[in-house]
């Protein structure tokens, strides 16, 4: 038996104009796990792309020796098993559809209750998924549910799972394939402190029940049972050598780089923050789906100026209570809730409120149109819409570039944006949500996909502006490390009450 599963040899890979790779060799053997390294748009997504076929090589060539060893073992003569069918691979985008399979599902379809009932519940999701790989039975509905810790969501609809549970599904959906090969880009991005702890068994249960692991990951969040290390530096591997050999001490060790403060501040005073007495006054906040609580009894009172971060494990409510704050839920309207010195209720549209508001979070992130270049998707913060659908103002496209730059991000200014990295793309999106220079700036999980060097380098933009301006900020993460240091207020929440 060939001892490799698959290889990638002298390979070339191009998008548009651009070499993401140029003569890429890259072998896993049977009983190896791989763990790919590597800044932001060093093409550790790309790679995974290539093996589970979803980019295709223009040179050099794939083989995919577990699945001729596969149709072999089987005699199997079904032209459709395919060696994509023998890999689960978990992205950082999911794909559901609504019931009838016509349409994808939208942004803020959760929060309204006819629309978010057009979607499978977690077990009818489950439940609908095939395997083909006869050999590898052990991962049934059953397995993955209590595994994966989703049974208290059986009966949740799809849309309305939260980020991290999301996450969880993601994985179960993958492993429910019982795939040869399992590709996991990013897959601790969304999940709470409990979850991540819990990964590092639950990816040995994975290896121990014969699947092959190739993940995409942080060099700090390298699981047990990850044998190699691959590290990828401008389109190339650098490095690839055995985990226990592999030193994450040199990746710890950034720079965060400089921000330019008279640009900044100039920036910031293109429109000034108006005054107001209170961002945010909730009293005896209770939001409900059907029988299901999400919010219980919830009082939060923010002034003008003030830094929080909004913390708790999945499935708390935080999501459901940042949609309250970003006119986004029209459950709003029957709770005492006072938005920018005003009631709701009395008179104000939605587009009032977010224009006051900068928000971003894994869900916009999910929901966003790609098709626009990077430029075009900041400079339509303006309009709070989601893209451009107007011509250019080319004052307006001048300050998105300025944005670009200060974020580091400015030379995909012409670029599509799902063209470039995520890590690349959440950054887009920040920019879009600071250009206006709103009152309030909501980021939700802003750090998801980066790298240490974009960590930082944010964490210390935030800072600035929150000591050059009068900015309010909401900050939600599920890393410590994340929060910036202007944050000195705390929200907790636990099962929709605050703790």
């Amino acid at each position: 038996m060939n001892t490799a599963l698959l290889s990638i040899d002298h390979a070339t890979l191009k998008l548009g104009n651009t070499t993401v790779f140029s003569d890429l060799n890259f072998t896993v053997n049977h009983g190896e796990n791989w763990a790919l390294i590597g800044e932001s748009g060093s093409g550790k997504s790309a790679l995974l792309q290539i093996v589970a076929g979803k980019l295709h090589i223009s040179a050099g060539s794939i083989h995919y020796y577990f699945h001729e060893e596969y149709l072999k073992e089987h005699h199997s003569d079904d032209a459709h098993l395919t060696f994509h069918k023998l890999i689960g691979f978990v992205e950082p985008r999911h794909h559901f559809r609504n019931l009838s399979n016509t349409s994808d599902f939208y942004y803020q379809q959760r929060y309204n209750s006819s629309d978010s009932e057009d979607a499978l519940t977690v077990e009818e999701y489950l439940g609908s998924i095939k395997h083909y790989s006869e050999t590898l039975g052990y991962w049934d509905l059953h397995k993955v549910m209590q595994r994966l810790n989703l049974e208290v969501l059986k009966t949740k609809q799809l849309i309305k799972l939260s980020n991290g549970e999301t996450k969880r599904l993601l994985i179960a959906a993958a492993l429910i394939k019982n795939p040869v090969i399992l590709l996991l880009d990013n897959p601790l991005t969304g999940l709470d402190v409990q979850t991540r702890a819990e990964f590092n068994r639950i990816i040995a249960d994975i290896n121990s029940s014969g699947i092959t692991v190739i993940m995409a990951t942080s060099p700090f969040e390298i699981p047990d049972a990850i044998t190699h290390v691959a590290v990828l530096k401008d389109g190339a591997i650098d490095q690839q050598v055995p985990a226990k050999d592999f030193d994450s001490s040199s990746f710890a060790q950034i720079d965060k780089g400089n921000l330019d403060l008279e640009e900044l501040s100039a920036l910031l005073n293109i429109n000034p923050i108006p005054s107001y007495e209170w961002i945010v006054r909730m009293n005896n906040v209770n939001i409900t789906y059907g029988k299901k609580e999400i919010l219980k009894n919830v009082d939060w009172q923010i002034r003008q100026g003030d830094h929080w971060a909004l913390l708790g494990p999945n499935g708390a409510g935080k999501s459901t209570l940042l949609s309250l704050v970003n006119a986004d839920n029209p459950q709003a309207y029957a709770n005492d809730i006072t938005l920018f010195d005003r009631k709701r209720g009395t008179g104000e549209s939605i587009w009032d409120i977010k224009n006051k508001t900068g928000f971003v979070s894994p869900e916009l992130y999910q929901y966003f149109p790609t098709d626009n270049s990077c430029l075009q998707v900041i400079e339509s913060g303006f309009y709070d819409t989601m893209g451009l659908f107007r011509p250019s103002d080319p004052k307006k496209s001048a300050i998105a570039l300025r944005w670009m730059k200060a974020l580091e991000i400015d030379r995909y200014a012409r670029v599509l944006l799902k063209n470039i990295p995520a890590s690349a793309q959440r950054l887009c999106l920040l920019a879009r949500a600071l250009i206006k220079n709103p009152t309030l700036l909501i980021f939700d999980e802003p750090c998801q996909g980066m790298d240490l060097h974009q960590q930082l380098h944010f964490k210390m933009l935030v800072d600035t502006i929150c000591e050059l301006s009068n900015v309010t900020l909401i900050y939600v993460t599920h890393y410590q490390n994340e929060i910036p240091s202007s944050v000195d207020k705390v929200l907790r929440l636990d099962k929709g009450i605050v703790a």
